[in-house]
């Protein structure tokens, strides 16, 4: 893959010129190709532009550095992908100057264009996403060149588990479990496992408080959140294609239907509105009597008749959270490390070539300042490598751990949740309890 680099020009904008243009340092191997200016006259091009438009900028020109790693391609195919990369970027509204470098070996693209659209008059604009646009399309066209190899396994993984796009609160969350993307997953995930066809999961997941609007992309909105999320983007399993073959296609496992939770009971003694409102203090005793029923049906279902066994059924409980807590806090440091692995593992592989031209070529000093920082965390990635493997970790594997333990995580997640609201209706039980009949329950 070609690495992007872009900074301003501020001055001597004819001096930048000449040199990408100049054959001193290329052996006059040197491809040179212009647009709507001539090399040797593109800086008062640029400048009659600026004048034109009326910009009065600090910024003359943006100077784009394309380069290619060593023996990977040839000068005339750079020479051909830059062209392509200023078409996509530039498209036919700014002058630019391409030229093809070879400096021993190493090939790379030097394109300056003017900072100003000579369609509309206004400064390029550049930043972060700007930036990843050029680094997008510059990667798009060395795929269609074959000039390097995609880690498919670390595409998978990006895909699957890397958190680009979310917000800082929402990552944060994410590692809690407690993302919103991840609930409409977990949700999701559990309703397949229940519907018989599309029909009856679009009418589960609605009984779940979720809304749905269908188009070209299903998306959905609890009625906790303000906004509709688009399913495809908490993962390609989120599709509404793969939502609808995962409904025939995956095995189902035997779903319990949920219980009513357990109610709160009112104190009618001391709640002013049952004094003062002889309606509402009949509908307090209906509920109360309901409240009490789920209550003695759930203490039957786990085989209770005193105080003594439900405090210590609430025990086991707490025990059985605090140890799911501490399993899923293992996963999360495993998971953690491993992704770390992944992409020290992604940025060896993708930097190799670079850190062996330098380690053969050590006086190359142009060369060493051109690629400093890939140098530099390449050695990063390196070191902490051989910290935990003796040789470079094959992605597949590491993948399939990370698949694997967040299956894990995901069926420790529903079993917390599950834990959760068997503790809050142990808690309002014994509350109960004590409240309508007294600490003694022995029945």
């Amino acid at each position: 893959m070609a690495i992007t680099k872009i900074h301003p020009i501020k001055s001597t904008l004819n001096l930048a010129i000449a040199y990408i243009t100049g054959n001193e340092k290329t052996d006059g191997e040197v491809l040179i190709t212009s647009k709507f200016c001539h090399p040797s006259t593109a800086h008062l091009q640029f400048e009659q532009t600026r004048k034109i438009s009326g910009t009065h900028g600090t910024v003359l020109a943006r100077h784009l550095i394309q380069s290619f790693l060593p023996g990977e391609t040839t000068a005339e195919k750079a020479h051909e992908i830059g062209l392509k990369l200023c078409e996509k970027m530039l498209k036919s509204e700014y002058e630019f100057v391409l030229s093809t470098h070879i400096d021993k070996g190493h090939i790379h693209n030097h394109i300056i264009f003017n900072n100003v659209n000579k369609s509309s008059g206004k400064c390029y604009q550049s930043n972060k996403r700007t930036y990843h646009q050029i680094r997008y399309q510059s990667d798009k066209l060395c795929k269609e060149y074959d000039l390097s190899v995609i880690d498919e396994f670390y595409e998978s993984f990006k895909k699957k588990y890397k958190t680009s796009g979310k917000s800082w609160y929402e990552n944060e969350q994410h590692k809690k479990g407690t993302s919103w993307k991840s609930k409409l997953q977990f949700d999701i995930d559990r309703v397949i496992k229940q519907a018989k066809d599309w029909d009856d999961f679009l009418k589960k997941i609605q009984d779940l408080g979720y809304e749905i609007k269908q188009g070209k992309h299903i998306a959905f909105k609890h009625k906790d959140k303000a906004r509709f999320t688009r399913s495809k983007t908490i993962g390609e399993d989120y599709t509404e294609e793969r939502i609808k073959y995962r409904i025939t296609e995956e095995p189902k496992s035997k779903v319990k239907l949920k219980r009513k939770s357990v109610e709160k009971i009112i104190d009618i003694s001391n709640n002013e509105k049952a004094k003062s409102s002889k309606g509402y203090e009949i509908w307090a005793r209906k509920h109360n009597l309901k409240a009490m029923a789920n209550s003695v049906l759930l203490l039957r279902e786990n085989g209770i008749n005193s105080v003594a066994a439900l405090d210590k059924l609430i025990q086991e409980k707490a025990d059985l959270r605090q140890n799911l807590t501490e399993q899923i806090k293992d996963i999360d440091n495993r998971t953690s490390h491993l992704s770390d692995m992944m992409e020290h593992a992604h940025t060896v592989a993708k930097y190799r070539e670079i850190y062996k031209y330098h380690k053969e070529n050590p006086k190359d000093k142009e060369f060493e300042n051109e690629y400093s920082r890939e140098l530099a965390v390449y050695k990063v990635a390196a070191t902490e490598i051989l910290k935990h493997y003796k040789k470079l970790p094959n992605t597949k594997e590491l993948l399939e751990e990370i698949d694997s333990l967040q299956e894990k995580k995901n069926t420790l997640m529903k079993e917390y949740s599950e834990s959760k609201i068997m503790m809050n209706d142990l808690f309002l039980i014994r509350k109960n309890f004590e409240q309508y009949m007294g600490k003694e329950m022995e029945r």
